[in-house]
């Protein structure tokens, strides 16, 4: 079947596709069976709004699906709440995958433990969970016949039933040949380079398919440490996820006007400029275009607060055909890579008569100038070490031992992002079983080389029990004095811990991404193990690849802020 309205046509009805079936299941306290006499209980099917397959299959690794769908069900949940979400009750549904349409052009394969029939796939399911973290997914490959031609065109149909629910339709187009648009990638940070400086960027694209873009958006962005000192009045800005700074990120959107043709290369007129902080360490710009026109925009700036910049207009020239080694996917940087912050451990000398219990307060400190941010992991939190004094045992603890066999060790974990003028706190209870004159437990960061820890001689403290005031305590920038025998007291005071993840980059948009971050301030990590000053979790940043899928998906979802979705229970 073949593409029979311009390109621009098309793009226009998939935003407004996204628009409309990017709707979320509105907020339901208490949600439980809905009886018959009860409003369905609605059900969001999601996933992306289009999908262009490129001619030469480069459209996504061979054998991966570029097709992700889910389902958003009726009321709350915040993944971050460390509480598992309550089961709806329901009586099992349906969700049907019709990829009839695309039969001429394309081998699709379909979710394998669903019923197919054809290009018909029927998901049978009784799962169903507030929001989207814990319910089903579905995955969908495409692979272009021999016989494909570039404006070949279909639509995925995603609908589903269920007694007692109620579900949107969502629909999935697919275009062969479309335009494809890869990014200039970045230079490298100047040499000597460093925080408070400004990066220069040149931002392109190569368009690699096989029809003109009418019209193009570039989205730009960058974390916590990154601004941008100039406007221009084609762009509009805002600030995305305030309250979360593994996803926080301020971010433009531009438009441009015109016809893009393929095999052809573009340039701004100007390097967008890129501010760094003082405090900046490891901040990630990223930036993407895509093939919506300028008319089409205005559903990409949904999901925020967008102001319309001033100044003069910014716009893109042709750059020749363009060499394809400086293009690629996705296109971010880290800034600056130089700067360092200063952990300071501080412990306290107390003192208590046998049997009593006395209070002890740890302070791990960050003296900046740098920040922590910690954006590539998602937020994976600081570890140390605390030792407990010889005479005394743990009565409360807002850490853990290290294990069974050294129960006079324990590990502490404060999450990032962890700010260059905070202080986390650790209130130990310790009892004493003996009295031991001038008992140590040293108090200590993991003993490595750390080339961004700007001063490493105060990166260890000591607690002195019953001390006589000769102890030796090397690397102490202090500590409480005296402390006082009791059998009460809080727990830790420690700082609080970020959501992540994203991420940054979520596939839109921010779409998706959703890291974590590990761990509670004091608490034990949530990986677990005894590794370095970061818990080694081997996991996706979280913000990470700010840009990375920039899915800019046509529609509320933007770009990605963290390239990976979260594919649990993907089938």
């Amino acid at each position: 079947m073949r593409l029979s309205t311009a390109h621009s046509s098309w793009a226009r009805a998939a935003v407004a596709g996204v628009a409309a079936t990017g709707l979320a299941a509105g907020a339901l306290a208490g949600v439980a069976h809905a009886a018959d006499d009860q409003a369905p209980l609605p059900v969001t099917l999601t996933g992306p709004a289009k999908v262009d397959l490129a001619l030469d299959g480069a459209e996504g690794e061979p054998g991966e699906p570029q097709i992700r769908l889910g389902l958003t069900g009726p009321g709350e949940y915040d993944p971050d709440s460390g509480a598992d979400p309550e089961f709806v009750p329901n009586d099992g549904y349906k969700v049907t995958i019709d990829a009839t349409a695309l039969g001429g052009f394309a081998k699709v394969r379909l979710p394998r433990w669903c019923e197919a029939d054809g290009l018909v796939a029927v998901c049978e399911e009784n799962t169903l969970y507030p929001g989207d973290s814990y319910n089903p997914s579905w995955s969908v490959r495409l692979d272009l016949k021999d016989t494909a031609e570039a404006g070949d065109f279909g639509r995925i149909k995603v609908t589903g039933e269920g007694a007692g629910l109620t579900f949107n339709e969502h629909t999935v187009d697919v275009l062969v040949g479309g335009p494809e648009l890869l990014k200039k990638k970045l230079s490298a940070e100047p040499e000597g380079f460093r925080a408070g400086d400004t990066y220069e960027a040149p931002l392109g694209f190569r368009n690699v398919g096989s029809m003109s873009a009418d019209g193009v958006v570039l989205r730009f962005g960058g974390s916590r440490g990154l601004s941008f000192p100039d406007e221009y009045d084609n762009c509009s800005y805002a600030e995305e996820n305030e309250d979360n700074l593994i996803r926080y990120q301020k971010v433009a959107l531009c438009t441009f006007e015109g016809e893009f043709l393929p095999g052809t290369a573009y340039d701004l007129s100007e390097p967008v400029r890129v501010k760094t902080a003082d405090f900046a360490l490891g901040d990630i710009f990223h930036y993407g275009f895509d093939a919506v026109g300028a008319k089409d925009a205005a559903a990409l700036r949904s999901g925020a607060d967008y102001r319309q910049g001033t100044g003069r207009t910014l716009t893109l020239e042709p750059a020749g055909s363009g060499d394809a080694a400086d293009y690629a996917k996705y296109a971010e940087i880290d800034l600056p890579t130089r700067n360092t912050y200063d952990l300071d451990l501080t412990g306290a000398r107390v003192a208590g008569a046998q049997g009593e219990t006395v209070t002890v307060d740890i302070g791990l400190s960050n003296h900046g100038p740098a920040w922590i941010g910690a954006l590539r992991s998602g937020g994976e939190p600081l570890g140390f070490t605390v030792e407990i004094p010889e005479g005394a045992s743990v009565v409360d603890s807002p850490c853990r031992p290290v294990n069974a066999e050294t129960p006079s060790q324990y590990r502490c974990w404060a999450d990032t992002p962890f700010l260059e003028d905070d202080r986390r706190d650790y209130r130990f209870k310790l009892r004493v079983d003996k009295v031991v004159e001038g008992a140590k437990g040293k108090i200590s960061l993991p003993e490595w080389d750390d080339p961004r820890e700007g001063d490493p001689s105060n990166d260890t403290g000591w607690i002195v029990l019953n001390g006589t005031g000769d102890e030796e305590t090397p690397g102490d920038t202090g500590g409480t004095t005296g402390g006082t025998g009791t059998t009460s007291g809080s727990g830790s005071t420690g700082g609080t811990g970020t959501g992540g993840g994203s991420g940054s980059a979520g596939g839109t948009g921010t779409t998706g991404g959703s890291g974590t971050t590990g761990g509670t301030t004091g608490g034990q990590s949530p990986q677990g193990g005894d590794g370095g000053l970061l818990a080694s979790t081997g996991s996706p940043a979280l913000l990470a690849s700010a840009g990375a899928a920039l899915a800019l998906a046509v529609g509320g979802l933007l770009f990605a802020v963290a390239r990976r979705r979260r594919a649990a229970g993907a089938r």
